[in-house]
């Protein structure tokens, strides 16, 4: 996979331990420094095929990481002269907080800081664009959680929440008229992102319900997406003709990420749901599902486009490979078992 770039592994093996070092860190400066580190690791990653759009992507995720970077380590320096301590303590000030919040939701990707997200997303290959929608958000989601684990004031709750419900939006507004297929998926990722963060405002265990979700029908969809070396509709509109099961399978995972009932996606937003049913976030909820709606359209009529449209191409000739048809079939089970998960976690609740 990372064949053409020096030392791919030990790169991938730093960008894990930043995040790691990070979301352990009890100290701002530890938090900076993991960061940073993961930065360093996953910048070589994005270009390991060292073609000019990787490149240009590379740069501007740099500009904006750096952007976020100096956002967070100036929060937390404005934090330290008021507190005199790197601790990640609540009781620091308002700006601090706003500030270093700013710099997360950067990294992150979230509104109303997302327009970055699509255009670098566009100019990856499948693996990096992978790593982008779901490792790179784990250290700022879980820094935000702990946040809110702490007890911040109800008005940053509101402002979260008000953040996420904007993601959903732009996520199902920003993914029609798209002919790209990266394009679609980075904002359909602006979109389950606005769902996370809200989770995390209702309750850790939402929140990781909703993650552990999406990253098991992201890599569904990314790896399907890879080992087919399909880019935009018209690729698998093509595909339709030689191989319907590909397509069918392929699909079925992009309309479980729209959330389409009973489908796994669904899942995630049913424990989202009713895990704020007994709160005051009704409204945020609504402008959440109307974006998970608009999503859910134009997936729908990217399925309809391609059914009613196929023709022959050059994938008639296209070889089919064991482990690829393996694959392909366990993630279009998983998909389709949402139900058996959505029991699964109730009992693991219990526990």
């Amino acid at each position: 996979m990372f064949s053409s770039l020096p030392f791919g592994f030990m790169f991938i093996f730093v960008t894990l331990f930043g995040t790691i070092f990070s979301i352990s860190s009890s100290h701002w400066l530890g938090v900076w420094v993991g960061l940073e580190i993961n930065l360093i690791g996953f910048l070589p990653v994005l270009v390991y095929q060292k073609s000019t759009s990787e490149s240009e992507s590379a740069v501007k995720y740099f500009v904006v990481q750096a952007l976020g970077s100096g956002l967070l380590i100036f929060g937390s320096l404005t934090n330290c002269s008021l507190s005199y301590t790197w601790e990640m303590m609540m009781d620091s000030s308002i700006p601090g907080f706003i500030i270093i919040l700013s710099g997360l939701i950067i990294k992150m990707g979230m509104f109303p800081f997302h327009f970055w997200l699509p255009s670098v997303m566009a100019g990856l290959p499948w693996v990096s664009c992978l790593l982008l929608a779901t490792w790179q958000k784990i250290a700022p989601l879980f820094l935000i959680s702990s946040f809110l684990e702490a007890g911040i004031l109800y008005s940053f709750i509101i402002l979260l929440s008000l953040m996420a419900s904007g993601s959903s939006i732009i996520g199902g507004i920003g993914g029609m008229n798209q002919t790209q297929v990266r394009a679609i998926l980075a904002y359909s990722s602006i979109g389950h992102l606005g769902w996370i963060v809200f989770a995390s405002c209702q309750g850790v265990w939402a929140m990781k319900s909703y993650f552990s979700i999406y990253l098991v029908i992201s890599v569904s969809v990314f790896m399907a997406l890879w080992y087919l070396n399909l880019n935009n509709i018209k690729n698998l509109t093509d595909l339709m003709t030689p191989d319907p099961w590909k397509t069918f399978s392929i699909m079925v995972m992009l309309l479980s990420l729209g959330g389409l009932p009973p489908l796994l996606g669904f899942i995630s937003k049913w424990v989202v749901v009713s895990s704020s049913m007994n709160s005051n976030f009704w409204i945020f909820l609504f402008f959440l599902i109307l974006g998970s709606v608009l999503s859910l359209f134009y997936y729908l009529s990217l399925y309809f486009s391609i059914f009613l449209g196929s023709s022959k191409s050059m994938y008639m000739n296209m070889k089919t490979y064991p482990k690829m048809m393996l694959f392909l079939t366990t993630a279009l089970l998983l998909n389709l078992s949402g139900g058996l998960v959505l029991i699964f976690l109730n009992l693991l609740k219990e526990f």
